[in-house]
């Protein structure tokens, strides 16, 4: 989906700019990565995982663009121990923040899911 944004009096003559719903998920899916501690969710076919969730790999994002507004759909991981209620309260203000600053759009609503709890990785031992 697309939206048209309003042009303001001094740009009235040049025309409008149109952000596509993809451009907002690939966006926001980039801007998910500037945070620590948040890992990326396995894909899925009819509803059953296909693979594994990851932290290296990115949050899946879903966006709905209407008007000037967005709302935003992202399923992820969450670092063990992290809160996950801190942490998506944190990805949430970020994201609100970022997609704003970048597109221009006003982010009203931002649904998470998460996917996994990933522990801490162990330390590998080597022997002397």
């Amino acid at each position: 989906m697309t939206t048209m944004t309003a042009a303001s009096p001094e740009t009235a003559g040049r025309g409008g700019l149109t952000v596509a719903g993809g451009a907002v998920e690939r966006i926001a899916a980039r801007a998910i990565t500037e945070l620590d501690g948040i890992g990326g969710a396995a894909s899925r076919v009819l509803g059953i995982a296909v693979g594994g969730e990851d932290l290296e790999h990115g949050a899946k994002v879903s966006a709905n663009v209407t008007a000037e507004t967005a709302t935003l759909d992202v399923r992820l991981s969450v670092k063990y121990p992290l809160s996950v209620r801190a942490t998506t309260e944190t990805a949430r203000e970020h994201l609100i923040r970022r997609v704003g600053e970048l597109t221009g759009l006003t982010v009203t609503q931002v649904d998470f899911t998460v996917t996994a709890l990933h522990a801490a990785e162990p330390e590998s031992r080597r022997v002397r």
